[in-house]
């Protein structure tokens, strides 16, 4: 059977707003089936990396946590740290980060917790059994949660090819270990022009990979396991991740990864077609939206709505002044900015490991 995906456009009245639409679109989805009372909830979100201007809003973070809170559910808003330098690599600064992009306990109803805690490290592992992924590394916050509800911003990606739902769950809530199994066949590296030689990557290494020789680490890749300890550890941006998967695994690992943090769970999935940028919101900064505005997709079916909101995308004219005006075509809107990697692949892998169904029927409200 075909999976349910509901739509709603951006289009208001004098009787009913933006998040009004919104909520009706969710009770219309049937989100108000689960079970709230007393459950905890993670609405997993991106919270945008400062200088960028594409993300969400926080009030549409505001009209989920309302709807759960009057449902007697317990809310928080969550998203693990990142792998690369920014302003959000461990717990403080994501939390400084959220807050800077107006994403407060006053403006959203609810508070933050940062999935994979203060250095990427707070991890649980997850039995997958996949192709690629046989034990998935989850935020603790997001395996800990009884309920998971993401809300995404719909865009382009410049490794994924599309930021869907099962980015913004699969890689999104991975721990630091997680994405770097997600992102890299390979190990840590040491750049030696930011090491100071401090020590504190050698006493966090438990299986003694790590080693200072002239004042400089080293990694002994024989002896790591990979975990990323060292990445988080590192006060000063001196240890990264290798970048060696190709693009069609790490959409593989991204489909295991959502498997491994949704199954057993209720969950539910919400995503904006708005602000349609042409790459993440980990950038800081943003480009001209490649398409017009498109509206709110909601499903239980991650895969579903993933393919919905990229038929959508596809099927809109490009917006004048983008990144696509005047550009050579390569069969979708995608593929033309990101020419090395194929979103379908994310969508094949997830059906074929029974995450959802890529085919939809899309209820227009």
């Amino acid at each position: 059977m075909k999976a349910k995906v509901y739509f709603a456009d951006m289009r208001t009245s004098w009787t009913e707003n933006t998040q009004k639409k919104l909520t009706r679109l969710m009770k219309i989805a049937g989100m108000d089936q689960i079970n709230f009372d007393r459950q905890y909830t993670a609405v997993k979100l991106h919270f945008g990396e400062p200088g960028n201007l594409a993300y969400l809003r926080p009030k549409y973070a505001r009209v989920i946590v309302d709807f759960v809170k009057a449902r007697g559910g317990i809310p928080f808003l969550t998203d693990a740290g990142t792998l690369y330098v920014g302003r959000r690599k461990h717990a403080p600064e994501h939390i400084e980060c959220a807050y800077f992009n107006g994403f407060t306990p006053f403006t959203t109803g609810c508070h933050i917790i940062i999935a994979d805690g203060l250095r990427g490290t707070d991890e649980a592992y997850v039995p997958v059994n996949g192709e690629y992924v046989k034990e998935a590394k989850i935020g603790r916050a997001l395996y800990d949660a009884d309920i998971i509800i993401s809300l995404t911003h719909f865009k382009m990606h410049l490794s994924s090819g599309i930021g869907g739902a099962m980015k913004n769950l699969g890689m999104g809530g991975g721990s630091r270990a997680g994405k770097m199994e997600m992102h890299s066949a390979g190990k840590p590296n040491v750049n030696a022009e930011k090491c100071t030689g401090c020590g504190a990557c050698v006493r966090n290494c438990a299986l003694d990979a790590v080693t200072i020789t002239d004042k400089k680490a080293s990694i002994d890749h024989a002896l790591c396991a990979g975990c990323g300890r060292c990445i988080g550890i590192c006060n000063y941006d001196a240890i990264g991740a290798g970048w060696s998967e190709s693009e069609k695994v790490m959409n593989a690992k991204i489909a295991e990864y959502t498997l491994a943090m949704l199954q057993g769970k209720p969950h539910f999935h919400i995503s904006m077609a708005i602000d349609i940028s042409p790459n993440c919101d980990c950038f800081g900064h943003n480009d001209v939206p490649v398409v017009p505005d498109i509206g709110m997709f909601a499903s239980f079916d991650p895969v579903a709505i993933d393919a919905a909101c990229a038929d959508a995308v596809n099927a809109s004219p490009i917006a004048r002044g983008s990144i696509l005006d005047g550009a050579e075509t390569y069969g979708d809107h995608f593929s033309t900015i990101h020419k090395k990697t194929d979103w379908r692949a994310q969508i094949a892998h997830a059906e074929k490991i029974g995450l959802g169904n890529g085919e939809y029927e899309l209820i227009t409200i």
